[in-house]
């Protein structure tokens, strides 16, 4: 999981089974076949944590998962700061430390702030590459996080998915 992701040229079209000497046509979609059931572990894999590093805001982590296909591209050519987002921001909810980005909005006038992120120690297995570290983790801890929960400190609901991934929310005091 740790290594590359090299593009495959799997064609599309799922075989039906011969019917006697009748071979049926192939159909819409798509079939792994054993030979490749490792490479699309890895693309599972790798995508996921794709996933994650690019709801954290890190472009550059995202980059290395991701192949050319895939858009690796849209995660290092350089951005408009005002169209990105940028991992640039500590959380700590819930008694866990989270690595991530916030936004300040407004909905229906009243400001409003996200937090999204990836808890700090499992980001950092991420951000340096290391998936296989990361899934051993994950899957140990994965039955402890909290799923939905109010943060008193953080004053607002806050969601800890089992990836290790949070979402916050907050009202802001009017300025």
């Amino acid at each position: 999981m740790n290594h590359r992701l090299e593009d495959a040229n799997n064609f599309p079209g799922i075989q039906p089974p011969a019917e006697g000497e009748r071979k049926p046509e192939s159909q819409l979609g798509f079939h792994v076949q054993p030979e490749h059931y490792a490479w699309f572990r890895q693309v599972l894999a790798r995508t996921a944590a794709a996933g994650l590093t690019a709801f954290a805001g890190d472009g550059a982590a995202t980059a290395q998962y991701l192949t050319k296909r895939q858009g690796q591209r849209h995660f290092t050519d350089p951005t408009h700061a005002a169209t990105d987002s940028v991992q640039d921001a500590n959380q700590r909810l819930l008694d866990i430390d989270f690595v991530g980005t916030d936004h300040v909005f407004r909905l229906n006038r009243t400001r409003v702030e996200a937090f999204s992120g990836v808890a700090n120690d499992l980001f950092r297995h991420l951000a340096k590459g290391r998936v296989e570290q990361y899934r051993t983790e994950i899957h140990a801890q994965r039955k402890i996080w909290p799923l939905l929960a109010w943060d008193s400190e953080w004053d607002g609901p806050v969601s800890v998915h089992q990836d290790g991934s949070v979402l916050a929310m907050r009202v802001l005091p009017q300025a």
